[in-house]
């Protein structure tokens, strides 16, 4: 028999669909139901490795935790990559399909839609209930002719919509009423209820509001949600988040410097040094330098090396990593970022824009050549005699001399990454490395942090369930469930 489905879209991008969905599948996964996350199409260079060996995007692999379920390539048949010159990367059922600029890539709709249907058709046949996602915003008519996202996909699968506003944002009601105003009819049909979520204040205040909404769009009232601040401590689905400050520490006793560069990809690596007590992270833009009382710089991951170490020189982050160094300070890199502390990275395939070659940072004898070949694997192993588990996404392969010191070995007994003679350059492609408790425990000892604080992947798994009782405390989640079909 096939599963239940109920489809969230929002009025806008970062509203909050995506935590709903989480919170949502946890409390339903807590019932008893089998219950499978499904994004028809997202955009994000947050992306993780799946159990059937291909990539989705990462807001999906923390839905397929909160519903206790195995993260596979159908929770997220296409996903776009951000690039630089060629405009997105697109990832269709796990694997790379090419790549194509925003134009073309309407173009490209009419073909991806069968695959996700076919993967929305292959989870429905595994599951009790599919709680779907939409992408941007509803209301996007201009992008309404092949649409696969949103009220597309809902037309084609037959999928009923719950519409999320966010009213921290401002403008809510205009935006719910709106989106009724400017969809066509049918569209319109498809939606049978909607959520205002971010509310902060006393909900008494915003009756009249939800009254005026229902009034005026004929959708039920399903929730007023209040603002949940422990999402912090959840990865988040794209580089909306990077905007956000963080909470001020000041007992921190040490500070990573994090350089934000447009391709930024897999920044939720830094998530278990966020959420230390004992560690402020510190996220430099072009534009401002990074501070020289930093103890650890880290590269992150990029979707476009090349493109990126350009606006790395541009923004002078290559002088201040080179200061930081004369002042004995350390810098990692991890994935792209590897990539850069090489000598060269050769692009002979035209992978990310036109074939060429880069000069790298310098700062690891090494050298990267990307190719067509892209490696997606998870991985376990030791780094410094201390064991570990990640994953690797990546595409390139890497070799120099500073790869004979290794900064880790595999469990298979392959050597990942290079460090300098000094032991204060390192690179890696592995990925999660920071998660693993005694990794992470390691580094702080090293930089003078003291003892870590934190144990991750607990308080991942204790932020869901209390972002599970925040939504069912809020949210006639009985209702909802009546409401898919």
């Amino acid at each position: 028999m096939a599963a239940r489905a109920l489809m969230f879209q929002g009025t806008g991008s970062d509203v909050g669909k995506s935590l709903i969905v989480a919170g949502l599948a946890r409390i339903l996964a807590d019932r008893g139901l089998s219950v499978s996350p499904f994004k028809p199409q997202n955009m994000s260079n947050n992306a993780a490795v799946t159990t059937d060996g291909g990539e989705i995007g990462r807001a999906q692999a923390l839905q397929a935790r909160a519903a206790r379920a195995a993260p596979t390539v159908h929770m997220n048949p296409v996903l776009l990559k951000p690039q630089s010159e060629i405009g997105a990367q697109i990832v269709v059922q796990g694997r790379v399909h090419g790549a194509a600029k925003a134009l073309a890539y309407q173009r490209l709709k009419p073909e991806l839609m069968r695959f996700v249907l076919d993967s929305f058709s292959r989870l429905k046949r595994e599951a009790d209930i599919v709680l779907v996602e939409g992408a941007g915003s509803a209301s996007e008519i201009n992008l309404r002719t092949n649409d696969i996202a949103n009220m597309g996909f809902a037309r084609a699968a037959d999928v009923p919509v719950v519409l999320v506003g966010d009213v921290d944002r401002g403008g809510v009601i205009a935006s719910l009423v709106g989106t009724k105003a400017v969809i066509a009819p049918d569209d319109a049909a498809m939606v049978c209820g909607f959520l205002i979520n971010k509310f902060r204040g006393d909900p008494a205040l915003f009756a009249p509001g939800m009254v005026t909404i229902e009034c005026a769009t004929g959708w039920q009232p399903l929730g007023l949600i209040p603002f949940f601040p422990d999402a912090r401590y959840l990865p988040a689905e794209d580089a909306l988040a990077l905007d956000r400050n963080s909470p001020a520490k000041p007992g921190a006793r040490i500070h990573i410097a994090v350089p934000i560069l447009p391709q930024i990809a897999n920044f939720d690596d830094l998530d278990p040094f966020e959420a230390e007590p004992a560690v402020e992270v510190v996220r430099v833009r072009p534009g401002a330098a990074l501070p020289g009382d930093a103890d650890l710089v880290i590269l992150l991951g990029s979707k476009a090396t090349i493109a990126d170490l350009a606006a790395l020189r541009q923004a002078g982050f290559d002088i201040d990593i080179r200061a930081h160094l004369r002042r004995r300070g350390t810098v990692i890199g991890l994935c792209g970022g590897y990539q850069m502390l090489g000598r060269i990275v050769r692009d002979p395939a035209g992978i990310e824009g036109p074939p060429g070659v880069a000069e790298g940072l310098g700062l690891l004898d090494v050298e990267t050549v990307l190719s067509n070949e892209k490696c997606l694997e998870p991985v376990r192993g030791e780094a410094g005699g201390i064991p570990f588990s990640g994953y690797e996404m990546h595409m390139g392969v890497t070799s120099g001399p500073d790869c004979a010191r290794p900064f880790a070995r595999l469990s298979a007994g392959a050597p990942d990454g290079a460090m300098s003679a000094n032991g204060r350059v390192i690179g890696t492609y592995i990925h999660g490395l920071f998660n693993e408790d005694r990794q992470r425990a390691a580094w702080l000892a090293r930089l003078g942090a003291g003892p870590s604080a934190v144990a991750h992947n607990s308080l991942v798994e204790n932020t869901l369930d209390r972002l599970a009782a925040h939504i069912a405390a809020h949210v006639d989640v009985d209702r909802i469930l009546n409401l898919a079909r």
